[in-house]
């Protein structure tokens, strides 16, 4: 029986786990210097993940995405799929990637157990993409998500961050037209602020009414959502195989379906993206005695979930940048 239900009557059934802070990328809302270490405590071992992943699917969790910073930069990911994948209860293993690694890898990822993959891909026009990347690769990520259609992975989606300077309608026809013979997803996330990057959303950020206006007087509607979606409200058009997506954060009611816990790569367990501190599992991952304890931990934590965070107010809690928790 599902234990992780939280005072408000919402059921987590998903996970996202961060395995690593580092990032090979330098994108301009999150991190325009590059990544800095800031703790000497090491990331998450395998050992470690199995465990903790376990534990959630004690819990009732089915579905697992790993996260980074940029999960690729460990040598392991393999590895960790394949040890997510072997894990009784769940059905859906999940990577959200940039990209860098994706053509050279993919196929030891399906192999391992893959269903589900998201590739950031802010533009499709290359000159964006490496403004915004820092990085001129995006013939190379594209070639890797084709690779991962070849092979058959269930859900393919690509994430595309809405930024003043790559967002309109050619940018917008752009995808739709990727996505006319190919049944992927895109999903287009407001800019949200976080602790680094004040004066970028100040200059940067729109509202994801733009998009909204383009999809509706294009004919695109609103699709059916399946049972565990994130918040992304996703349209559909006759003439298109694919999906294009809003995720808006800023929005009402935006929290009311939370299904999703994190947990960080260092093993502090997040209720919220944009909370403060959170709760350290860590020291219940020693061993496979600690795994009642730990299942406790985790669902006892979830009487001090909040009902929503406080964007709309500039309060982003204690989140500097993306790449802490992979958004």
């Amino acid at each position: 029986m599902p234990r992780l239900v939280d005072g408000f009557g919402r059921r987590f059934k998903y996970l996202r786990l961060s395995i690593t802070e580092v990032c090979n990328f330098r994108c301009t809302y999150c991190l325009p210097d590059g990544y800095q270490k800031t703790a000497s405590r090491p990331f998450l071992t395998v050992p470690e993940i199995g465990r903790l992943v376990e534990a959630f699917a004690g819990l009732g969790v089915g579905k697992v995405r790993l996260t980074g910073g940029e999960p690729s930069v460990r040598r392991d990911l393999g590895e960790i799929i394949r040890r997510v994948h072997d894990t009784p209860g769940v059905d859906k293993v999940a990577v959200t990637t940039n990209g860098w690694n994706l053509a050279r890898q993919i196929d030891d990822w399906r192999a391992g157990g893959l269903t589900n993959l998201n590739v950031s891909v802010d533009s499709l026009d290359r000159t964006l993409f490496h403004q915004i990347t820092g990085h001129d690769r995006l013939s190379a990520v594209m070639g890797g998500l084709d690779r991962a259609l070849e092979l058959g992975v269930p859900s393919v989606k690509i994430n595309a961050v809405l930024l003043k300077d790559a967002a309109g309608p050619d940018q917008f026809a752009r995808f739709a037209d990727f996505v006319r013979d190919r049944p992927v997803a895109v999903r287009f996330i407001e800019l949200m602020r976080t602790g680094d990057n004040a004066d970028y959303f100040a200059r940067q950020h729109v509202s994801g009414q733009l998009l909204r206006s383009w999809l509706e007087s294009g004919g695109w509607t609103p699709g059916t959502r399946g049972q565990d979606d994130g918040p992304a409200v996703e349209y559909v058009h006759p003439d298109h195989l694919g999906r294009i997506g809003l995720i808006a954060p800023y929005g009402a009611g935006f929290c009311d379906g939370c299904n999703r816990l994190r947990v960080t790569a260092r093993g502090r367990l997040r209720l919220c993206l944009f909370g403060d501190g959170g709760i350290d599992l860590r020291d219940l991952l020693v061993s496979d005695a600690d795994r009642e304890p730990l299942g406790d931990r985790i669902a006892n934590a979830l009487g001090g979930k909040a009902a929503g965070h406080r964007l709309a107010d500039h309060i982003t809690g204690d989140t500097r940048h993306l790449a802490q928790l992979g958004g």
